[in-house]
């Protein structure tokens, strides 16, 4: 039983890998900005999540995975930020 549920995860996750790289490839620059904003939302909703189940302290593993998770979320919360920042100051007008 436990081996057909990690194929369907498995399956899953390279499903939804496949599907995200897709519609991703598919956006135009304009729209760069404002997907890369609820990315980082998203973003931080799951490093809310990851907190959540790390603070539970079920076991040692949920306790490693969780800190994965909170590290992961982290470093894309904050990139996502940097990176939207960045792009932003390319639209603004120099001082002259």
């Amino acid at each position: 039983m436990e081996t057909s549920t990690l194929i369907v995860g498995l399956y899953v996750f390279i499903l939804a890998a496949f599907l995200g790289y897709q519609i991703i490839s598919k956006v135009p620059a304009l729209l760069h900005t404002p997907l890369m904003s609820a990315t980082n939302a998203i973003s931080g909703i799951s490093l809310v999540g990851s907190l959540v189940i790390t603070g539970e302290n079920y076991s040692t593993v949920s306790n490693v995975l969780g800190f994965i998770a909170v590290t992961c979320s982290t470093i894309n919360v904050v990139g996502g930020f940097l990176i939207t920042d960045r792009i932003l100051k390319m639209f603004k007008k120099g001082k002259r």
